[in-house]
């Protein structure tokens, strides 16, 4: 699932060619033959929250590909001008219509085979009503033992959430690093 290759210069519009660019680096970029421009292909990022009401936590059913009518917290790309909170805190309230105070960091996941990395925050809800967008068929909080495993999106956050509960079980939230491939 990796990006198209940039295949024209977004300053000029010419026809881009892969070559290690001539001022000391050592990957081939997307380099402009007219303006001499470099662009760079970068990592994603991918934001959200686990957001708690008790002992229960929030999970979307997705009604968008990838991965439609599986479960996963609410998260999404990150946007321009937003900080990685900001971004979370967005993706929250447009996927579950979420009423909730933002916690701590809690979790980086490296993706590095589609280029992403993924940020969680825990959050606290407000509220156990819900107004889902339309990225989302339903909003629903599930306790631990009710988490729909077989149905999850996404890897990255099914780990998440094993790390979540083994800290709550624990009784401390660390903040994790970890990769999934």
């Amino acid at each position: 699932m990796h990006r198209p290759p940039i295949k024209h210069c977004k300053n000029c519009g010419t026809a881009v060619v892969y070559r290690v660019p001539d001022d000391g680096d050592t990957k081939a970029r997307a380099v402009c033959p007219a303006c001499q421009t470099i662009h760079y292909e970068n990592p994603l990022n991918v934001v959200g929250t686990i957001p708690m009401w008790g002992d229960k936590v929030l999970l979307c059913k997705r009604n968008i590909e990838p991965r439609y009518g599986k479960w996963t917290l609410p998260a999404g790309f990150m946007e321009l001008n937003e900080t990685v909170a900001e971004g979370a805190a967005r993706e929250t309230v447009e996927e579950a219509g979420a009423q909730f105070e933002m916690g701590d960091f809690y979790a980086l996941v490296n993706v590095t085979r589609v280029g992403q990395v993924h940020l969680f925050y825990r959050a606290t809800l407000l509220s156990d009503q819900f107004e889902p967008g339309f990225e989302t068929i339903e909003a629903r909080l599930f306790s631990e033992d009710e988490i729909p495993w077989e149905e999850m999106a996404f890897r990255t956050v099914s780990a998440t959430l094993k790390r979540f509960f083994a800290d709550r079980r624990a009784g401390r939230y660390l903040t994790h690093v970890f990769d999934v491939a």
